[in-house]
């Protein structure tokens, strides 16, 4: 959960700053980037956790 956290905060940082700095657009797309593979990385973990749990 503090992996997910922390890209999410270096996403959100980096889509700021490449938002508003001029000339450095391309860090509002790799600030897109990983927020995406944040959100692939924790829709993974959450899917592989839901199969451990024991039937009752």
């Amino acid at each position: 959960m503090v992996l997910f956290l922390l890209l999410v905060l270096v996403a959100v940082t980096l889509g700021i700053i490449g938002a508003v700095a001029e000339g450095l657009g391309y860090l509002l797309f790799v600030g897109i980037a990983v927020l995406v593979a944040a959100l692939a990385f924790i829709a993974v973990r959450w899917s592989r956790r839901s199969d451990r749990r024991p039937i009752r």
